[in-house]
């Protein structure tokens, strides 16, 4: 029987719920007062204070060394005896628990199936990893495979030393309490020693290079903004554009990264009026995304960010009730469906940047397939930086297509002649070779990830040292999501005369990001992926060949200045028996268990009928249906319960939801928020520069006892 009704949330079943909840209470007529039951949210039945006002809450045990810390506070006369409950009325003695007096628990796995699942769980279905290499003994498996070792060895040398100088720290100075009145200077001198092991927090020497002078923000250009507008391909095609809008509600339109498909198509349509209906939101897969776009449009629209012109991200909405142009990523898009289904404030959506095909993307794409259907009014643009515009318009009714040409220069493929199995150090020799012998322009250097980019960008800039001061000044600028966005708009900035600029970027320099001045383009060949193992139920980061349609991206961000070369570190054999024509998409290779969530959420309980794009395994599908069932989100029937619900209003895993939830009914929130919240944090220490403050850069210091490292 169903809980909640499955499109609104709405309990059906309050008398039932009610008359159970008293069925566990204890009988009041018997006179006693023992304790009362309720059963909470989360499914845990929950003792609540009896008629004596007992604690609902059972105490915490203390250990035997709390039990004699706690006697000799007491008897110092530092601590209340009342803040002890477990001394005695006189405050004398401790009332110690007897170790047999504990009641002893005995867990058992429950291995039952769901009856909506009979014959199909993880136990009796393959259950094998999703296969992302091509060739999983070829060159490329081999380099990301010894790539990934040398990444783990190098954190655990810096994790050694960093252990290495905190034990070189005198062991008294951890314990400043032993001497209740030091004198002055020494607890100075102290806490000065005790920030020795810190220096990983300290910025390191080549960004202190980077990023040491004054931070000024986006790309300096003699052009108005008005003439940039016009610069743009797209500028050409403005009415051809505003028509096709107009005239077909489904279009997919193809560009290159630079055209103006991102920044303009929405300004276009606001001053054709399609604003008077409500709003125009366009979804990016990338925060980095959402925000710089934001932030360029609202300046060319002549407003401050966030009135006529915001972004949405998780944690962070940057709108306004005026707000008419909204940018955001598209698992926030995917939440407000949660919310409304029509979309009813909007006249216009625009899903940029479709060929990245990340999970919530391909979401979209079956829930606005549905959403034209019932609201005719709605527009819906598919924008695209990739030549997959038959795939995108046969899914769509078989739309059409609006191509705008691009304004790319011819690029020079250069192939490995053998295959590198050390790219990274490859890839480092060849930003050396291009700088010393090539022509002006600046380089583009693709690498996995955050750890990754810090290492290239730190040896950089010590072979540069090495190389003396005839050699000309190269500037080392990192791009990655966590860099702080001032740091990000440095790579927008043209080098001064005589010198030459390296970004070294994740894949979000693919497509997302657009960089004048880049004449030289190495591609290792690599990338980070996020992958799903459905036996072990863990998701993992794992370094992966790019497809060919991404080796054609990277190699096109050569061409936007001028004739230019792309290096590819990997053999043309390797290109074309190694890998795969297009990227997996996200949503077959990732844990499913927060989409599935959501889907139940929206209504839709089939999902293995679901009209995706590219369909997820089924195995996948199951394995999150069953997880999903084991938190209590889902009943016998596959139906979505009223814990359920309440679960998918958290932008969280499910089983973080159902933690957060059952907190509230044990009574430790404030614990397990914090958890919470450092687990879904990226980085818990705020990069520090010269536009931080003081009090924020001093900030690590107080973590500097060796207990706490």
């Amino acid at each position: 029987m169903r809980d909640v009704d499955q499109n609104t949330g709405k309990d059906l079943l309050p008398i039932r719920r009610s008359s159970e909840d008293e069925a566990l209470r204890a009988n009041p007529s018997s006179g006693n007062s023992g304790p009362i039951l309720r059963k909470g949210l989360s499914g845990i039945t929950i003792i609540e204070e009896d008629n004596n006002g007992s604690s609902r809450r059972p105490l915490k045990r203390m250990s035997s060394p709390e039990k004699w810390e706690a006697k000799q506070l007491i008897a110092s006369g530092v601590l209340d005896v009342r803040e002890y409950p477990m001394f005695d009325d006189e405050g004398d003695g401790m009332l110690y628990q007897e170790e047999g007096a504990e009641e002893e628990l005995e867990i058992e796995l429950n291995e039952d199936e769901p009856a909506f699942l009979q014959g199909q769980s993880r136990f009796s279905i393959d259950m094998s990893p999703v296969k992302i290499f091509k060739n999983p003994e070829g060159s490329l498996s081999r380099a990301a495979a010894l790539q990934s070792a040398l990444i783990k060895e190098r954190r655990e040398v810096r994790e050694q030393q960093q252990r290495t100088m905190l034990d070189s720290i005198p062991k008294d100075l951890n314990r400043p309490w032993e001497d209740p009145m030091p004198e002055t200077g020494e607890r100075h001198l102290a806490q000065e020693l005790r920030g020795v092991g810190l220096s990983a927090y300290d910025m390191p020497e080549w960004k202190k290079d980077a990023y040491g002078k004054a931070l000024t923000f986006g790309q300096r250009s003699k052009l108005s903004i008005q003439e940039q507008r016009q610069s743009l391909p797209i500028y050409k095609l403005k009415k051809e554009l505003i028509q096709a809008v107009h005239d077909n509600q489904v279009l997919v339109v193809i560009g290159e990264t630079g055209s103006g498909k991102t920044t303009q198509v929405t300004q276009y349509l606001a001053e054709a009026g399609y604003t008077t209906k409500g709003k125009i939101g366009c979804t990016q897969p990338r925060r980095v995304a959402a925000m710089s776009v934001a932030k360029r449009v609202a300046e060319e629209f002549g407003c401050r960010l966030g009135e006529e012109v915001g972004y949405a991200i998780r944690f962070e909405d940057c709108t306004g009730p005026e707000t008419v142009i909204k940018y955001m990523t598209d698992g926030m898009l995917l939440r407000e469906i949660l919310v409304d289904e029509n979309l009813s404030q909007y006249s216009v959506i625009m899903l940029d940047e479709a060929h990245e095909r990340t999970i919530h993307t391909d979401v979209l794409f079956g829930l606005l397939k549905q959403l034209v259907k019932r609201r005719l009014d709605l527009r819906l643009i598919v924008t695209s930086a990739t030549l997959d515009a038959e795939k995108f318009s046969g899914y769509f009714f078989n739309c059409n297509i609006f191509t705008i040409p691009g304004r790319t220069f011819p690029v020079e493929i250069l192939y490995a002649k053998q295959p590198e199995s050390d790219y990274l150090d490859a890839a480092l020799m060849t930003v050396l070779q291009i700088h010393v012998t090539e022509p002006e322009g600046d380089i583009l250097l693709f690498l996995t990830g955050q750890e990754e980019i810090d290492h290239a960008c730190q040896s950089l800039y010590e072979r540069m040292k090495g190389l003396g001061k005839n050699v000309p000044d190269l500037i080392i600028l990192p791009v990655y999501s966590a860099l702080p966005s001032e740091m990000q708009s440095r790579i927008f900035e043209p080098p001064p005369p005589g010198k030459r600029k390296v970004v070294v970027a994740t894949n979000i320099a693919e497509a997302s990001l657009t960089i004048d001045g880049i004449f030289y383009v190495i591609d290792p060949g690599f990338a980070k992926q996020n992958v799903y193992n459905p036996k072990q139920g863990l998701d993992s980061l794992v370094i992966t060949p790019i497809s060919q349609a991404s080796a054609k991206q990277r190699a096109g961000r050569a061409g936007r200045t001028g004739p230019g070369k792309c290096y590819r570190l990997y053999t043309e054999s390797a290109y074309r028996n190694e890998m795969s024509p297009t990227t997996i998409p996200e949503i077959q290779r990732i844990n499913l268990g927060t989409t599935t969530l959501t889907m139940k959420a929206m209504g839709i309980n089939d999902l293995l009928s679901f009209d995706f794009m590219d369909p997820p395994s089924p195995q996948a599908l199951i394995s999150a249906m069953e997880q999903l069932y084991s938190l209590g989100a889902l009943d016998e029937e596959g139906l979505l319960t009223k814990l359920g619900r309440k679960m998918a209003e958290f932008p969280l895993d499910p089983p973080l939801s159902k933690m957060l939830l059952a907190s509230v009914d044990l009574g430790c929130s404030d614990e397990i928020l914090t958890i919470i919240a450092m687990i879904q944090t990226e980085t818990s220490f705020i990069g520090q520069g010269r536009s931080r403050p003081k009090q924020i850069r001093n900030v690590p210091n107080f973590f500097s006892q060796k207990e706490i490292t």
